[in-house]
Formats: structure tokens, C-alpha cells, sequence
């Protein structure tokens, strides 16, 4: 069983029709694996809380998504255990210390870290010694189907 680390973009996606909630749910279905920093809670609730105040959603459902998305089978690592790694590719990438909490956990793992963000991908594709640990959600699944295994960087 692979594992992937994951972050709110995809996360939300698992429980909010949204762009390609349907290739999250896809995800979240495959027998894997998941974790991510702490942070995935506060990030994943500061979502939901943007969707309450755009109307998208009411209290009562945005309070309903926080408590589902806490009780969620992601294995949690500390942002205390990634700080010193994360800073470090923060300053490398010019991208924030908590998105880099998620690749620095990827790199820590092995592993690929699935995101639905398209400019953070963008940008950290540009960085040869994380590149192959970065993955977009709407490719995972045309990746897995051309290269077997995802987590072969070949």
C-alpha cells in the first residue's frame, strides 16, 4: 500500500463538489496510504470557513465539514517536526513555510505529495530536487494508468 502525504486542496475536495472533487474521491477510494503536517486541520478549517462567508456553504454544514474532515483517517505529523526542513524549502522554492511543510514531509517520506494547486505545483515543479515529489490531483490518475506505480519517479 502506497502512502501519499496530502494537503487541504485535496482534503476539502474529498467532502465540497468542487473542480475535481470527483478525481479526489477517486483518490480517497484507491487502497493508500495518506498523511500530512498537523497544519492540514487549520488549513482544511480556514477553507471551509472562506466557503461559509462566500455564501457557499451555511454554519451549520461548514461546522459539520470541520468536524468530518478532523475525524478523517490521515496519519498527522507534527509542523514541529517538519519546521527546520520546511524553512529550508521555503527559502529554496520562495513558497511559504506551511506549504512547504507538506514537501518537506513528501521528501521526509519518499513519497509524492498530491495537491490541487495549481500554482504551487508550478512552482515547485521548477525545483529539480523536489520536482518528482510533487504531484497535481487531476494527473494522479492518468500518471498511475501510464506508469503503473505513482510513486516511480522514472
Amino acid at each position: 500500500m502506497s502512502v501519499f502525504v496530502v494537503d487541504a486542496s485535496v482534503v476539502v475536495k474529498w467532502f465540497v463538489p468542487e473542480i475535481h472533487s470527483e478525481a479526489a474521491r477517486r483518490l480517497l477510494s484507491l487502497p493508500h496510504e495518506y498523511v500530512a503536517p498537523d497544519l492540514l486541520f487549520a488549513e482544511s478549517a480556514n477553507t471551509i470557513w472562506k466557503k461559509v462567508r462566500r455564501n457557499e456553504l451555511t454554519e451549520t454544514e461548514g461546522q459539520g465539514l470541520v468536524t468530518t474532515i478532523g475525524q478523517i483517517a490521515v496519519e498527522t505529523v507534527s509542523c514541529r517536526a517538519l519546521a527546520e526542513d520546511a524553512h529550508a524549502l521555503a527559502t529554496t522554492t520562495g513558497r511559504t513555510v506551511y506549504d512547504s511543510m507538506y514537501v518537506a514531509l513528501a521528501v521526509r517520506l519518499n513519497t509524492r505529495f498530491i495537491t490541487a494547486d495549481d500554482r504551487l505545483e508550478a512552482a515547485l515543479r521548477k525545483v529539480s530536487a523536489i520536482a518528482g515529489h510533487i504531484q497535481l490531483l487531476h494527473t494522479f490518475e492518468r500518471d498511475t494508468q501510464n506508469r503503473g506505480d505513482p510513486t516511480n519517479s522514472e
